[in-house]
């Protein structure tokens, strides 16, 4: 695997910001999209530089949250079967990926074709030019989840730990509003922590969502917020520098424990980050991861990178995982 040279661009290059489109229809290199950034170089000298101390942690929350989700998302159902009259037991899952941690990968989000309003689905198109039809028909498995699971996600991941910074600042906020995360503060958290940025990093936010829902928010909070029509999401910013700043660093994924990683609803509905990064660029982008312990970790060791490695369900045509992920030390 190697990484396409139109990654080394500068994004005022680029013939089409909101198009970089790799690989034939249907190929591995189109469903990899922008993780063939990670080529076996970047893992290695990642794996290096990172891991030093051996210790690690899990990125994942419990399946069982949210345990009241947005936009009409069940819960995840766990059953357990037994065999052989109880001498073994067997499990039985149901759930939704974007109820929990997840990637959204390149079947989640679509953009609109250019000159149309993309107000109907037949207007929008996924990664690649793939239509909804194309998805829809379970024997076509194009840009399917399957890519990312073959080779997984593995390389450098970098914390910027908005939510802890933001505490000592005094700056107080709720993760279910509107609250945006400038990169004006990003870029200091990272000057503040020494974080220099490479080519291939998994860039991790965090703002405090998990925490929040897991200490301050009632069941009836909870409840509230998942009936609402349009329910309020803090996030990064969406704006032309925060695109710009990303895609010049050279990332191959990013997550953190948002619910829309970005802010949603964005200020601006032409520019919705999802559209770019997803449908655009095929970047993954993680969401609800639990960063807390991470957090806490990257604290004690005065460390802010580490290696990062996750392997997405290797479901053919998928549209989104658990990440299974680790940061190690």
């Amino acid at each position: 695997m190697s990484s396409n040279p139109i990654f080394s661009r500068p994004f005022d290059s680029l013939p089409d910001p909101k198009r970089v489109w790799l690989g034939r229809p249907g190929s591995h290199e189109e469903g990899l999209g922008r993780l063939s950034i990670l080529t076996p170089d970047i893992v290695a000298s990642s794996a290096a530089s990172e891991i030093r101390t051996g210790r690690r942690v899990t990125l994942g929350w419990e399946l069982t949250k949210l345990e009241v989700a947005g936009f009409n998302r069940q819960p995840c159902g766990h059953e357990i079967v037994p065999l052989l009259q109880g001498f073994a037991f067997d499990d039985v899952y149901t759930f939704n990926p974007q109820q929990s941690s997840q990637w959204d990968g390149l079947r989640h989000y679509s953009q609109p074709i250019p000159g149309t309003k993309g107000m109907d689905p037949k207007e929008r198109v996924f990664y690649g030019g793939t239509t909804a039809a194309e998805i829809q028909d379970r024997r076509n498995t194009r840009i399917g989840l399957q890519h990312w699971a073959k080779e997984g996600i593995a390389g450098r991941g970098v914390l910027i730990d908005y939510a802890s910074w933001a505490e000592k600042k005094g700056i107080e906020y709720s993760t279910f509003s509107t609250y945006e995360i400038k990169l004006l503060d990003i870029e200091k958290i990272a000057e503040e922590c020494g974080i220099n940025f490479r080519k291939g990093d998994v860039l991790f936010v965090r703002i405090g969502v998990t925490k929040e829902w897991d200490t301050n928010m009632t069941r009836e909070d909870k409840n509230v917020y998942a009936a609402s029509s349009n329910p309020q999401h803090a996030g990064v910013e969406a704006s032309t520098a925060v695109l710009k700043w990303i895609w010049n660093s050279g990332f191959s994924a990013v997550a953190g424990d948002a619910i829309s990683w970005e802010v949603y609803p964005p200020r601006d509905p032409s520019l919705f980050l999802h559209e770019y990064l997803l449908a655009g660029w095929g970047m993954p982008i993680g969401e609800m991861f639990d960063l807390e312990e991470l957090s806490r970790l990257c604290k004690e060791l005065n460390r802010w990178t580490f290696f990062v490695t996750s392997t997405p369900l290797n479901m053919p045509g998928g549209v989104s995982s658990p990440p299974n992920c680790m940061a190690i030390f």
